[in-house]
Protein backbone atom coordinates (compact mmCIF):
# COMPACT_ATOMS: atom_id res chain seq x y z
CA UNK A 1 0.00 0.00 0.00
CA UNK A 2 2.62 2.38 0.79
CA UNK A 3 4.42 1.67 -2.45
CA UNK A 4 0.87 2.80 -4.35
CA UNK A 5 0.59 5.49 -2.45
CA UNK A 6 3.99 7.01 -3.24
CA UNK A 7 3.00 6.07 -6.88
CA UNK A 8 0.35 8.73 -7.09
CA UNK A 9 1.92 11.43 -4.54
CA UNK A 10 4.92 11.59 -7.36
CA UNK A 11 2.04 11.92 -10.32
CA UNK A 12 0.32 15.16 -7.56
CA UNK A 13 3.55 16.47 -6.45
CA UNK A 14 4.57 17.20 -9.99
CA UNK A 15 1.51 18.90 -10.83
CA UNK A 16 1.31 20.92 -7.82
CA UNK A 17 4.56 22.18 -8.58
CA UNK A 18 3.77 24.24 -11.99
CA UNK A 19 1.04 25.99 -9.34
CA UNK A 20 3.38 27.26 -6.01
CA UNK A 21 6.99 27.20 -8.25
CA UNK A 22 9.39 30.20 -7.52
CA UNK A 23 9.29 32.48 -10.86
CA UNK A 24 12.27 33.12 -12.43
CA UNK A 25 13.50 37.03 -11.45
CA UNK A 26 13.73 40.13 -13.64
CA UNK A 27 14.22 39.64 -17.86
CA UNK A 28 16.47 37.39 -18.88
CA UNK A 29 20.14 38.59 -19.20
CA UNK A 30 20.00 40.70 -15.92
CA UNK A 31 21.39 37.82 -14.04
CA UNK A 32 24.69 35.75 -15.99
CA UNK A 33 23.72 32.55 -17.83
CA UNK A 34 24.96 29.46 -16.26
CA UNK A 35 27.95 27.96 -16.91
CA UNK A 36 28.05 26.72 -19.98
CA UNK A 37 28.52 22.56 -20.15
CA UNK A 38 31.46 20.96 -21.75
CA UNK A 39 30.49 17.84 -23.43
CA UNK A 40 34.15 16.54 -23.48
CA UNK A 41 33.74 15.66 -19.96
CA UNK A 42 31.21 12.88 -18.66
CA UNK A 43 29.94 14.82 -15.90
CA UNK A 44 28.17 17.01 -18.40
CA UNK A 45 26.02 14.13 -19.61
CA UNK A 46 23.25 12.38 -17.62
CA UNK A 47 23.85 9.53 -19.30
CA UNK A 48 26.63 7.71 -21.33
CA UNK A 49 26.97 4.08 -22.38
CA UNK A 50 30.67 4.48 -21.15
CA UNK A 51 29.56 5.48 -17.48
CA UNK A 52 27.26 3.84 -15.02
CA UNK A 53 24.30 5.90 -14.82
CA UNK A 54 20.61 5.45 -13.77
CA UNK A 55 20.03 5.16 -17.08
CA UNK A 56 21.54 1.44 -17.05
CA UNK A 57 19.11 0.61 -14.29
CA UNK A 58 16.36 -1.91 -15.18
CA UNK A 59 12.96 -3.28 -13.50
CA UNK A 60 12.51 -6.39 -12.41
CA UNK A 61 12.80 -8.58 -15.22
CA UNK A 62 14.46 -6.73 -17.87
CA UNK A 63 17.98 -6.74 -18.93
CA UNK A 64 20.65 -3.66 -19.57
CA UNK A 65 21.44 -4.62 -23.19
CA UNK A 66 23.98 -1.57 -23.89
CA UNK A 67 26.84 -3.49 -24.16
CA UNK A 68 25.32 -5.19 -27.68
CA UNK A 69 22.81 -2.21 -29.00
CA UNK A 70 22.97 -2.02 -32.30
CA UNK A 71 21.57 1.97 -32.49
CA UNK A 72 22.12 4.84 -29.86
CA UNK A 73 19.62 6.82 -28.27
CA UNK A 74 19.45 10.57 -27.66
CA UNK A 75 17.23 11.13 -24.86
CA UNK A 76 16.47 14.84 -23.91
CA UNK A 77 15.03 14.85 -20.54
CA UNK A 78 11.37 16.97 -19.42
CA UNK A 79 11.74 20.26 -17.32
CA UNK A 80 13.60 19.53 -13.74
CA UNK A 81 14.10 22.77 -13.02
CA UNK A 82 10.52 23.58 -11.39
CA UNK A 83 11.11 26.67 -9.23
CA UNK A 84 12.28 25.14 -5.82
CA UNK A 85 13.77 27.51 -3.04
CA UNK A 86 16.59 29.36 -4.85
CA UNK A 87 15.49 27.81 -8.51
CA UNK A 88 15.37 31.82 -9.75
CA UNK A 89 16.79 31.82 -12.70
CA UNK A 90 15.65 31.75 -16.32
CA UNK A 91 17.67 28.56 -17.11
CA UNK A 92 18.97 26.29 -14.85
CA UNK A 93 22.79 25.57 -13.90
CA UNK A 94 24.36 21.88 -15.37
CA UNK A 95 26.81 21.51 -12.39
CA UNK A 96 23.91 21.79 -9.10
CA UNK A 97 24.31 18.70 -7.43
CA UNK A 98 20.92 18.75 -5.72
CA UNK A 99 19.71 19.14 -9.25
CA UNK A 100 21.03 16.80 -11.12
CA UNK A 101 19.99 14.35 -8.64
CA UNK A 102 16.75 14.95 -9.08
CA UNK A 103 17.20 14.77 -13.41
CA UNK A 104 19.32 11.31 -12.45
CA UNK A 105 16.81 10.23 -9.77
CA UNK A 106 13.54 10.62 -11.92
CA UNK A 107 13.75 10.76 -15.93
CA UNK A 108 16.99 9.73 -16.65
CA UNK A 109 15.78 6.46 -14.12
CA UNK A 110 12.45 6.15 -14.60
CA UNK A 111 12.01 7.19 -18.92
CA UNK A 112 15.80 7.23 -20.32
CA UNK A 113 16.06 3.70 -19.09
CA UNK A 114 12.82 2.60 -21.18
CA UNK A 115 15.76 2.49 -23.89
CA UNK A 116 18.63 0.46 -22.52
CA UNK A 117 17.58 -2.79 -23.93
CA UNK A 118 17.84 -2.17 -27.66
CA UNK A 119 20.06 1.60 -27.59
CA UNK A 120 22.93 2.86 -26.30
CA UNK A 121 21.69 5.75 -24.28
CA UNK A 122 23.14 9.24 -24.30
CA UNK A 123 21.57 11.83 -22.78
CA UNK A 124 23.15 15.45 -22.32
CA UNK A 125 22.76 17.72 -19.21
CA UNK A 126 21.81 21.06 -20.82
CA UNK A 127 20.69 24.42 -19.28
CA UNK A 128 17.05 24.17 -19.23
CA UNK A 129 14.61 26.50 -18.88
CA UNK A 130 12.52 27.29 -15.99
CA UNK A 131 9.36 25.65 -16.02
CA UNK A 132 7.47 29.02 -15.64
CA UNK A 133 8.80 29.95 -19.26
CA UNK A 134 5.48 28.48 -20.40
CA UNK A 135 3.21 30.13 -19.43
CA UNK A 136 4.80 33.42 -18.13
CA UNK A 137 3.55 37.09 -19.91
CA UNK A 138 7.36 37.36 -20.35
CA UNK A 139 7.64 36.19 -23.92
CA UNK A 140 10.74 37.40 -25.20
CA UNK A 141 12.85 36.14 -21.72
CA UNK A 142 10.86 32.80 -22.24
CA UNK A 143 12.05 32.78 -25.73
CA UNK A 144 15.84 33.53 -24.89
CA UNK A 145 15.82 31.28 -22.38
CA UNK A 146 14.50 28.07 -24.46
CA UNK A 147 16.74 29.44 -27.23
CA UNK A 148 19.58 28.91 -24.59
CA UNK A 149 18.94 25.59 -23.87
CA UNK A 150 18.50 24.56 -27.20
CA UNK A 151 21.84 25.83 -27.86
CA UNK A 152 23.14 23.33 -25.24
CA UNK A 153 20.96 20.30 -26.64
CA UNK A 154 22.75 21.41 -30.20
CA UNK A 155 25.84 21.61 -29.00
CA UNK A 156 25.43 17.88 -26.99
CA UNK A 157 24.37 16.54 -30.29
CA UNK A 158 27.03 17.81 -32.89
CA UNK A 159 29.31 16.37 -29.88
CA UNK A 160 27.74 13.36 -30.28
CA UNK A 161 27.77 12.83 -33.81
CA UNK A 162 31.94 13.95 -34.20
CA UNK A 163 32.98 11.32 -31.15
CA UNK A 164 30.28 8.79 -30.40
CA UNK A 165 27.94 8.08 -33.62
CA UNK A 166 30.39 6.28 -36.00
CA UNK A 167 27.34 5.90 -38.64
CA UNK A 168 24.91 3.84 -36.14
CA UNK A 169 21.20 4.17 -36.50
CA UNK A 170 19.93 6.88 -33.74
CA UNK A 171 16.74 7.01 -31.73
CA UNK A 172 15.47 9.85 -30.62
CA UNK A 173 13.44 10.24 -27.31
CA UNK A 174 12.20 12.77 -25.14
CA UNK A 175 9.47 14.23 -22.89
CA UNK A 176 8.09 17.33 -22.47
CA UNK A 177 10.87 20.57 -22.45
CA UNK A 178 13.27 17.69 -24.01
CA UNK A 179 10.75 17.24 -26.39
CA UNK A 180 10.65 20.88 -27.11
CA UNK A 181 14.16 20.97 -28.53
CA UNK A 182 13.87 17.74 -29.94
CA UNK A 183 11.48 19.05 -32.60
CA UNK A 184 13.64 21.36 -33.35
CA UNK A 185 17.29 19.39 -33.12
CA UNK A 186 15.15 16.77 -35.96
CA UNK A 187 14.24 19.88 -38.34
CA UNK A 188 17.78 20.87 -38.04
CA UNK A 189 19.43 17.70 -38.35
CA UNK A 190 17.61 15.13 -40.03
CA UNK A 191 14.42 16.73 -41.83
CA UNK A 192 15.61 16.11 -45.44
CA UNK A 193 19.16 16.12 -44.63
CA UNK A 194 21.88 13.31 -45.33
CA UNK A 195 21.70 12.25 -41.46
CA UNK A 196 18.05 11.11 -41.98
CA UNK A 197 18.65 8.19 -43.37
CA UNK A 198 20.17 7.06 -39.91
CA UNK A 199 16.57 8.03 -38.02
CA UNK A 200 15.23 4.89 -36.83
CA UNK A 201 12.52 6.78 -35.35
CA UNK A 202 11.93 9.66 -33.03
CA UNK A 203 10.15 9.74 -29.57
CA UNK A 204 8.33 13.05 -28.87
CA UNK A 205 6.46 12.70 -26.22
CA UNK A 206 4.89 15.22 -24.02
CA UNK A 207 4.02 17.80 -26.07
CA UNK A 208 1.74 19.18 -28.91
CA UNK A 209 4.06 18.62 -32.33
CA UNK A 210 1.68 18.70 -35.60
CA UNK A 211 0.88 16.11 -37.68
CA UNK A 212 3.02 18.00 -41.05
CA UNK A 213 5.49 19.48 -38.23
CA UNK A 214 8.16 18.07 -40.74
CA UNK A 215 8.84 17.68 -44.47
CA UNK A 216 10.11 14.55 -44.74
CA UNK A 217 9.72 12.89 -41.50
CA UNK A 218 5.86 11.24 -41.11
CA UNK A 219 4.22 10.43 -38.17
CA UNK A 220 4.72 6.50 -37.69
CA UNK A 221 1.07 4.87 -38.33
CA UNK A 222 2.07 1.48 -37.90
CA UNK A 223 4.24 -0.56 -35.09
CA UNK A 224 7.32 -1.30 -37.21
CA UNK A 225 7.24 1.73 -39.44
CA UNK A 226 10.93 3.98 -39.49
CA UNK A 227 12.28 7.21 -40.45
CA UNK A 228 8.94 8.40 -38.58
CA UNK A 229 7.94 10.48 -35.63
CA UNK A 230 5.50 8.98 -32.45
CA UNK A 231 3.81 11.54 -30.20
CA UNK A 232 0.68 11.54 -26.94
CA UNK A 233 0.01 13.67 -24.57
CA UNK A 234 -1.61 11.57 -21.81
CA UNK A 235 -5.19 12.87 -19.98
CA UNK A 236 -8.03 11.35 -18.47
CA UNK A 237 -11.51 10.69 -19.61
CA UNK A 238 -13.91 13.43 -18.36
CA UNK A 239 -11.16 16.03 -17.70
CA UNK A 240 -9.82 16.67 -21.22
CA UNK A 241 -7.96 19.99 -21.16
CA UNK A 242 -9.09 23.27 -23.08
CA UNK A 243 -5.66 24.74 -23.66
CA UNK A 244 -2.91 23.58 -26.24
CA UNK A 245 -5.40 21.22 -28.42
CA UNK A 246 -5.76 20.83 -32.21
CA UNK A 247 -6.84 18.43 -34.54
CA UNK A 248 -4.01 19.34 -36.26
CA UNK A 249 -1.53 18.16 -33.52
CA UNK A 250 -0.50 14.28 -33.98
CA UNK A 251 -1.04 11.43 -31.49
CA UNK A 252 0.38 7.64 -31.67
CA UNK A 253 -1.69 5.56 -29.58
CA UNK A 254 1.30 3.71 -27.57
CA UNK A 255 -1.00 0.46 -27.39
CA UNK A 256 -1.93 -0.24 -30.68
CA UNK A 257 1.11 2.25 -32.39
CA UNK A 258 -1.38 3.57 -35.16
CA UNK A 259 -3.37 6.89 -35.34
CA UNK A 260 -6.57 4.99 -35.14
CA UNK A 261 -9.36 6.56 -33.19
CA UNK A 262 -10.37 3.16 -31.48
CA UNK A 263 -10.47 2.69 -28.03
CA UNK A 264 -7.43 -0.27 -26.96
CA UNK A 265 -8.01 -2.11 -23.58
CA UNK A 266 -6.03 -2.16 -20.64
CA UNK A 267 -5.45 -5.64 -21.41
CA UNK A 268 -3.10 -4.75 -24.44
CA UNK A 269 -0.70 -2.85 -21.70
CA UNK A 270 2.23 -5.44 -20.89
CA UNK A 271 3.71 -2.93 -17.73
CA UNK A 272 3.99 0.65 -16.50
CA UNK A 273 6.65 1.61 -14.16
CA UNK A 274 5.81 4.23 -11.72
CA UNK A 275 7.19 4.93 -8.01
CA UNK A 276 8.35 1.37 -7.05
CA UNK A 277 11.19 1.32 -9.79
CA UNK A 278 11.61 -2.46 -9.59
CA UNK A 279 7.97 -3.16 -10.00
CA UNK A 280 6.36 -4.10 -13.55
CA UNK A 281 2.35 -3.10 -13.20
CA UNK A 282 0.57 -4.72 -15.95
CA UNK A 283 -2.68 -3.66 -17.47
CA UNK A 284 -2.78 -0.13 -15.48
CA UNK A 285 -3.89 2.08 -17.93
CA UNK A 286 -6.08 1.67 -21.05
CA UNK A 287 -6.03 4.45 -24.29
CA UNK A 288 -8.12 5.70 -26.92
CA UNK A 289 -7.19 8.71 -29.06
CA UNK A 290 -8.65 12.10 -29.41
CA UNK A 291 -8.57 13.10 -32.33
CA UNK A 292 -10.35 16.62 -32.81
CA UNK A 293 -8.27 17.62 -29.60
CA UNK A 294 -5.11 16.23 -30.82
CA UNK A 295 -4.32 14.17 -27.42
CA UNK A 296 -4.20 10.53 -25.80
CA UNK A 297 -6.92 9.62 -23.28
CA UNK A 298 -6.79 6.86 -20.39
CA UNK A 299 -8.52 6.05 -17.66
CA UNK A 300 -7.78 6.90 -14.06
CA UNK A 301 -5.44 4.16 -12.92
CA UNK A 302 -6.31 2.17 -10.37
CA UNK A 303 -3.90 2.67 -7.15
CA UNK A 304 -4.84 4.19 -3.92
CA UNK A 305 -5.35 7.90 -4.03
CA UNK A 306 -5.68 8.60 -7.55
CA UNK A 307 -8.70 10.17 -7.20
CA UNK A 308 -6.71 13.49 -6.08
CA UNK A 309 -5.37 13.59 -9.26
CA UNK A 310 -6.76 16.31 -11.36
CA UNK A 311 -6.72 14.44 -15.17
CA UNK A 312 -3.30 15.47 -16.73
CA UNK A 313 -0.93 12.40 -17.08
CA UNK A 314 1.62 14.84 -17.82
CA UNK A 315 4.55 13.19 -15.94
CA UNK A 316 3.35 9.51 -16.34
CA UNK A 317 3.18 9.89 -20.11
CA UNK A 318 5.79 7.34 -20.74
CA UNK A 319 5.98 5.33 -17.77
CA UNK A 320 1.97 4.19 -18.27
CA UNK A 321 3.36 2.82 -21.34
CA UNK A 322 6.59 1.40 -19.71
CA UNK A 323 7.09 -1.78 -20.99
CA UNK A 324 4.97 -1.40 -24.07
CA UNK A 325 7.48 1.30 -25.55
CA UNK A 326 10.42 -0.49 -24.66
CA UNK A 327 9.37 -3.33 -26.88
CA UNK A 328 8.01 -1.39 -29.85
CA UNK A 329 11.71 0.37 -29.67
CA UNK A 330 12.74 -2.87 -30.33
CA UNK A 331 10.65 -3.65 -32.99
CA UNK A 332 11.71 -0.26 -34.83
CA UNK A 333 15.18 -1.18 -34.53
CA UNK A 334 14.93 -4.46 -36.02
CA UNK A 335 12.97 -3.13 -38.58
CA UNK A 336 15.14 -0.93 -39.49
CA UNK A 337 18.09 -3.34 -39.76
CA UNK A 338 16.05 -5.74 -41.66
CA UNK A 339 15.94 -2.72 -44.21
CA UNK A 340 19.26 -1.63 -44.22
CA UNK A 341 20.19 -5.25 -44.97
CA UNK A 342 17.79 -5.31 -48.00
CA UNK A 343 19.56 -2.33 -49.14
CA UNK A 344 22.81 -3.41 -49.08
CA UNK A 345 22.26 -6.31 -51.25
Amino acid sequence: MKVILRSTLLLTTAVLLTTCAIKPKGTFGESPAPLAPDYSKTEDWAALPTKFDPADMTPNGLEDEQASAPVDVFFLHPTIYEGKLGEDQWNGPINDPKLNKRIDESTIQYQASIFNGIGRVYAPRYRQAHIKAYTTTKTASAEKAFDLAYEDVRTAFEYYLAHYNNGRPIVIASHSQGSTHAKRLIKEFFDGTPLQSQLVAAYLVGMPILKDEYDHIPVCETPDQTGCFCTWRTWKFGKEPKKWVSPDVAVTNPLSWTTSAAYVPKAQNKGSVLRDFEKVLPELGDAQIQPDLGILLTHRPKVFASIFLNGNYHIADFNLYYLNVRENVKERVQQYLRNELMLSH
